[in-house]
């Protein structure tokens, strides 16, 4: 039994009851991002997602297999699941993303300097101005995948 003084609507019998719409439509699995890589393994769209990002990484020598030195802190690595969509909202593809969980790593222990490959606005506008100026041509870029690391020794 509660005997906290709060009152609730619990208490005084008050409850709400659920409304489902009978409008609810249903969206096939491989529409929707998933949170889990056990959710997205199931879903063909996925898999090959995955097997993209896991192809690049070893194509670019991303890593070696090593052992852990004792003073080194284990990072683990997730999956990101995200829909790349055309302006009309039809899917473009199925973006995998393979990423470390840098938060469990202690600067001085693990690395010692960051760096975020992000390109500032600043540049942009300077490379747009340029380009209107020159009268340049410009393409779009879309990186697939980017890893950097440093290591002390």
């Amino acid at each position: 039994m509660n005997i906290h003084p709060m009152t609730t609507r619990s208490k005084n019998g008050i409850s709400k009851r659920k409304a489902y719409s009978a409008s609810v439509q249903l969206v096939a699995s491989s529409q929707v991002e998933p949170h889990s890589f056990k959710a997205a393994s199931t879903i063909p769209e996925w898999q090959s997602a995955m097997r993209e990002e896991i192809d690049a990484l070893h194509a670019q020598g991303t890593w070696d297999l090593v052992s852990l030195p004792p003073t080194k802190n284990l990072v683990g690595c997730k999956w990101v699941y995200r829909i790349k969509k055309h302006v009309d909202g039809s899917i473009a593809r199925y973006k995998a993303r393979l990423v470390a969980k840098g938060f469990n790593q202690e600067e001085g222990i693990d690395y010692n300097e960051t760096f975020s490959p992000v390109v500032k606005p600043t540049i942009v506008h300077l490379i747009l101005a340029l380009a209107a100026q020159f009268n340049w041509s410009l393409r779009q870029l879309d990186v697939t995948n980017a890893f950097f690391a440093w290591y002390s020794s």
